[in-house]
């Protein structure tokens, strides 16, 4: 019996998804040493050769068509790699946002040209995305937004900025949202692609220091008179962001779900460990009937967390799921993740405490999952809209 024992949900039996998902921990046991990611917290960033080896391994772009240089996938692949990821506590590498997230606004709303121009170059690493959404003064509000894009001949001209951009310090493809109309708010809200080697006026402010997640470069970014042509508009029109946007921020909500999901798993694999190894009072923590009854307490709440996500995923396959449900997985999931985290690290006692040890690092990186990709209270503020 595991962590969370449940039965092979239709989505996930599938020989091509085990195979692939054995490469994934190939690659990672390989790539990804646990003194490598020591060096990436300590640096506060994923150095580039890693997204180089990624793109090398076939593991970028899993779900862009072949075509266009990518996996070839399905979401269901995106959703393996972001288990493996959290399962083996694969933190900072922000590939599962270039891949499920970046990628498909290029594809689902891009021209041939720009698919043609930017994803063969995400799939190999070249290019790193990142969509710079939050504003100092505009988070889960995203009709708020202040940076501008304005026509000038064949151009636009774009000024404002960006914080807590994931990716940020490496990105060199950046999606960025800007109001193209503002007089027209939502309506004129555009998404327009900055490819930062190739313009003048953008700056990277600070890799910010944050509570967790030392490994992910998370930044300010900065506009100032970023000149782009406006074929790098991202739809046939100006005014589409908003509409794009609200498309697809529910396979980004059950991301983050997933997410959580994989990082429960992990904690209660490792605390059951621990428990049973470490000595009190004469016998070891697990005897105690307390401990049973928390890690049964957290169990229970993985299991049905799971249940809940492989459902999510089922009706996202199948183009079916709705923003509501999609916030109800993100809110609730990553909710009861830091329940469980908690819970787990408590059972660590003293030593839960210390960054050495991965319930520690999983207590710092797992708060922020009820904040980024809408807060937690929006999400509910949806929901309720459906009653």
């Amino acid at each position: 019996m595991g962590a969370i024992d449940l039965p092979t949900a239709k989505w996930r039996d599938d020989e091509e998804l085990r195979i692939f998902e054995k490469g994934v921990v190939d690659f990672f046991t390989k790539h990804a040493p646990e003194s490598r990611m020591k060096k990436w917290r300590e640096d506060g960033i994923v150095e580039r050769e890693m997204w180089r080896e990624a793109g090398e391994a076939g593991l970028l772009c899993l779900s862009t068509p072949a075509e266009y240089g990518g996996a070839g996938g399905t979401f269901a692949h995106e959703a393996v790699f972001i288990d493996v990821m959290g399962k083996m506590g694969i933190d900072g590498f922000g590939a599962s946002l270039h891949n499920a997230i970046v990628a498909p606004y290029i594809f689902h709303y891009g021209s041939e040209e720009q698919k043609q121009r930017w994803l063969p170059r995400m799939a190999s690493g070249e290019l790193v995305g990142a969509i710079a959404m939050t504003e100092p003064g505009a988070g889960s509000d995203l009709q708020g937004v202040k940076t501008t894009a304005k026509l000038d001949g064949n151009h636009y001209v774009i000024n404002g900025s960006k914080t807590f951009i994931t990716n940020g310090q490496t990105a060199n493809l950046i999606i960025v949202v800007a109001k193209t109309d503002a007089s027209k708010g939502a309506a004129g809200t555009s998404l327009i692609l900055v490819e930062t080697d190739e313009v003048e006026g953008f700056r990277r402010g600070r890799n910010l220091d944050k509570v967790g997640q030392d490994a992910q470069d998370t930044s300010e970014l900065f506009f100032d008179e970023v000149r782009v042509p406006t074929s790098n508009l991202l739809g046939p029109s100006e005014g589409q962001g908003f509409y794009q946007l609200m498309q697809q921020l529910p396979s980004e909500r059950l991301q983050i779900g997933l997410q959580g999901v994989a990082m429960m798993e992990r904690a209660i694999a490792l605390t059951t460990e621990y428990v049973k190894g470490r000595k009190a009072f004469g016998k070891t923590i697990w005897d105690f009937q307390n401990t049973q009854f928390k890690l049964a307490e957290c169990k229970t709440k993985a299991t049905v967390a799971k249940a809940f996500c492989d459902t999510c995923t089922e009706l996202l396959l199948a183009g079916k799921l709705d923003a509501a449900t999609a916030s109800m997985a993100k809110y609730w999931v990553s909710d009861v993740q830091c329940e469980v985290v908690d819970e787990c690290l408590q059972l660590h006692g003293g030593w839960g405490y210390m960054n050495e040890y991965p319930i520690a690092q999983m207590y710092r990186d797992a708060r922020v999952q009820r904040i980024y990709g809408g807060a937690n209270e929006i999400m509910k503020m949806l929901i309720a809209r459906t009653l």
